[in-house]
């Protein structure tokens, strides 16, 4: 799988959203990917009913596939343990809360390596309102724009977005302690959602993969949800999750195939895959499906709206401390499909 992505050089791990020019020789890859295809690629122009998106910026167009959130939030940072570009970096999250004093359980969401790009925000938003409904607080973290490597910078290359791993597994424990100090979070009930590269994150995070430091806090998560994460972050077909993981894919991504995660069992954790026919990468994000030298992603309705109640549905299952009626009562609410994942 590796020697794959090698040759592919700047698209690994599942990029969200793909980098027109490489930054690095200024080449620019819709001319390339036009003149082997033998016409104009699907970056290069786009129809919408009589809306023309031109795609002349990495910034992909979005389409009015979901209501744009109205929840109010709060601007937050808080320092990072792994700084990675700099001596010191701040981190910065949007956070989203119900009304009332709480504590609240909370859900901390993560990018894909495309980082807080347009149709990436949008979807983000719309999580936040989503889940708040439901009774839960929200942080939405910016691992790229405070290291100034935003834009999608990180999907141009192998070693970027390796690094990220890294670094982004302790950003993820950053946000964990930053809401465990806040007094309307139930601190035993903080739950993560990671996107492709953020999904691969949050595969590391259900394994235990901590820095020391916070190994000897208060536990990790309550519950991770992945959406079709690089399933090579398991490290083989038997793990020992220390959280329980909920993997999101679709069986048309050929980014991050969702045959890699298919075999994966955990000796200890539950581990559940739900896989959506027909469902190509960044199947919740906000854009039209299409085609990108050969790679497919976009928007896939049923995949995103089953996704989201599931991961609800997951969640509120593994809140811990509350009564059968605060967890019936939600689940009711969350509109939670009925058929088990598979």
């Amino acid at each position: 799988m590796a020697d794959r992505r090698e040759k592919d050089d700047w698209n690994v791990l599942g990029s969200d959203l793909i980098p027109f020019v490489d930054r690095r020789s200024g080449r620019d890859r819709r001319k390339e990917a036009d003149e082997r295809a033998g016409g104009v690629s699907p970056w290069a122009e786009k129809r919408h009913g009589d809306r023309r998106c031109l795609a002349s910026t990495a910034l992909l167009c979005i389409s009015a596939l979901f209501v744009a959130p109205t929840q109010a939030t709060e601007k937050v940072s808080f320092e990072a343990s792994n700084a990675y570009t700099a001596d010191s970096v701040k981190l910065r999250a949007d956070i989203s809360k119900p009304e009332g004093n709480g504590p609240f359980p909370a859900v901390v969401l993560m990018h894909g390596c495309g980082g807080w790009q347009p149709a990436v925000r949008h979807a983000m938003r719309a999580y936040a309102e989503y889940l708040v409904e439901h009774g839960f607080v929200v942080l939405d973290l910016d691992s790229f724009g405070p290291r100034n490597i935003g834009g999608g910078k990180v999907c141009e290359s192998i070693r970027s977005q390796r690094d990220a791993l890294d670094y982004r597994t302790s950003d993820a424990y950053d946000a964990l302690k930053y809401l465990r100090s806040q007094d309307y979070v139930d601190g035993k009930n903080i739950f993560l959602m990671g996107q492709s590269n953020g999904g691969s994150v949050a595969i590391n995070v259900a394994k235990g993969d901590a820095p020391r430091e916070a190994q000897a806090a208060d536990g990790g998560y309550r519950a991770v949800a992945a959406y079709y994460p690089w399933c090579g972050s398991f490290g083989g077909r038997k793990v020992e999750l220390e959280s329980p993981l909920m993997v999101f894919a679709g069986t048309d991504d050929d980014w991050t195939p969702a045959s890699e995660c298919e075999g994966v069992k955990s000796t200890k954790a539950d581990l559940q895959l739900k896989t959506y026919p027909g469902a190509a990468h960044s199947f919740d994000l906000n854009i039209m499906p299409q085609k990108y030298l050969g790679k497919s992603l976009g928007h896939n309705k049923e995949a995103a709206e089953d996704s989201r109640q599931r991961m609800l549905a997951f969640f509120i299952e593994h809140t811990v401390g509350t009564d059968v009626d605060w967890k019936m009562t939600r689940l009711a609410k969350s509109g939670t499909p009925t058929q088990e994942p598979r």
